[in-house]
């Protein structure tokens, strides 16, 4: 594969159509041509958690779907780990695994699907079901592909020598702490020290510049043995698929512990990701060329490849949202804080795998990656408060008429995402929510 056509198949295809009508509006994250990954089960109840897949409104219930419907032959074996609610086991099985189940359940759940009569059966509504994260995650390491990002907190601190001599050489990253990430809901602020200016000793207790980052998550599908890297050439081939990533961030308590040994508590109280696992073959249209900027060093020869050039960056539109907890009593929409995309990133997601494993570390099906904070090149696409407010310098106005340098308790933040082009049906990402509690 060496460009984004060859990436797409019928699955992709706009003319597509699914029985179930909520897949067709056109507005939906869900379309047929997305099918992502989730792990729920009926709200209030205690059944045990099991693995489905978003179409339109509705979630398949794939533990329903194997004992309710005909499968071809070779799709039974690929069904079982997914019926027995273990994603990780599905992943572990490899691309052509991930495709081949794609295109079973593109068929199943088409217009003209003979499987449709069975399936309806093994539909339950989004709205009554309750999420889980969609696997069991290891371990989790945050990038800083955003040069954007990278640049304008630089200016903040270094006006005049922003980026550091390394990152447009090797993507930096920090291991985080997977125990702590969760879905969408309410987000305890942290404690921890901070030193004021001036003063002689550091405090004890709650940060005051709580804060997101706006980043996109990666699953590893692949596992790759200690002591062996990922070659680029097969880095695509270890990505399952994409989530929506909130790393929160503590400002004050990051800048006091951070040297020399990086985060720490600034970090580790949450991260929130969005429910639903969009594969990289649903991306497969939204595939954009890799350049870098004239005169930007181009990547050293294990982090360069033909398809990484060709279509490593893909297009994904990323937006953050705001409201406090004032504009919800008076009955105000969240507001719009900014808009960028996941196309900007400096690093691609196939050359952040490649690195990490390219001292022999192991990663396992079920792994998360950050991206770092995906901020635009201008004012409107900022993706944090510490790059809005200028570290609090400049605080925002809001419609409400409040002011926010950082998150205050009671404020729900939110991070949506899509892709969308001329030529292919609109697919979404979700959203994921986290509201400020003290």
């Amino acid at each position: 594969m060496s460009t984004r056509t060859d990436l797409t198949n019928a699955t992709h295809d706009p003319a597509l159509r699914s029985w179930v009508e909520s897949a067709n509006d056109g507005a939906t994250d869900f379309p047929i041509q997305n099918l992502p990954y989730g792990r729920f089960r009926r709200a209030g109840s205690d059944e045990a958690f099991r693995i489905g897949v978003a179409i339109g409104d509705q979630v398949l219930d794939l533990k329903l779907a194997s004992a309710q419907a005909p499968w071809a032959d070779e799709v039974v074996p690929l069904l079982a780990p997914l019926a027995a609610g273990d994603l990780n086991a599905f992943m572990a099985l490899g691309a052509p695994a991930w495709s081949r189940m794609r295109a079973a359940l593109s068929a199943a759940l088409a217009a003209d699907s003979l499987q449709a009569p069975f399936l309806e059966l093994c539909l339950l509504p989004q709205s009554a079901c309750e999420m889980a994260l969609p696997c069991r995650i290891g371990d989790y390491t945050d990038f800083y592909a955003g040069i954007h990002h990278a640049t304008t907190i630089g200016k903040l601190f270094r006006p005049d020598n922003p980026l550091l001599p390394n990152y447009k050489w090797v993507p930096i990253g920090y291991h985080g702490r997977a125990s702590s990430i969760g879905l969408s809901g309410p987000v305890k602020r942290p404690h921890g020290q901070t030193m004021a200016p001036g003063a002689s000793a550091p405090v004890f207790g709650p940060s005051a510049k709580l804060d997101y980052e706006l980043e996109v998550g990666a699953f590893v599908g692949r596992a790759n043995r200690l002591g062996e890297p990922v070659p680029i050439a097969e880095a695509e081939d270890a990505l399952f698929g994409l989530v929506l990533l909130n790393d929160w961030s503590a400002r004050d308590i990051q800048a006091w512990e951070y040297q020399p040994l990086g985060p720490f508590l600034a970090k580790n109280f949450a991260s929130s990701i969005s429910p639903w696992i969009v594969t990289m073959e649903a991306l497969a249209p939204f595939r954009r060329p890799f350049t870098r900027p004239a005169g930007d060093p181009q990547p050293l020869p294990y982090l360069d490849g033909a398809f990484n050039r060709a279509a490593g960056a893909i297009d994904i539109v990323l937006e953050v949202w705001l409201q406090t907890a004032a504009m919800r009593a008076a009955g105000q929409n969240a507001m719009r804080l900014s808009q960028s995309n996941m196309s900007d990133a400096y690093w691609t997601w196939a050359q952040m795998l490649t690195h990490h494993a390219s001292n022999g570390c192991n990663l396992q099906p079920g792994d998360l990656l950050g991206s770092g904070t995906l901020s635009g090149a201008d004012a409107g696409g900022r993706g944090s408060l510490m790059e809005l407010s200028s570290n609090g310098r400049a605080p925002l106005t809001l419609p409400s008429g409040e002011q926010r340098s950082f998150l205050q308790d009671g404020d729900t933040l939110t991070l949506r995402a899509y892709c969308q082009q001329s030529g292919a049906v609109r697919i979404g990402l979700g959203e994921v929510s986290g509201t400020i509690v003290g």
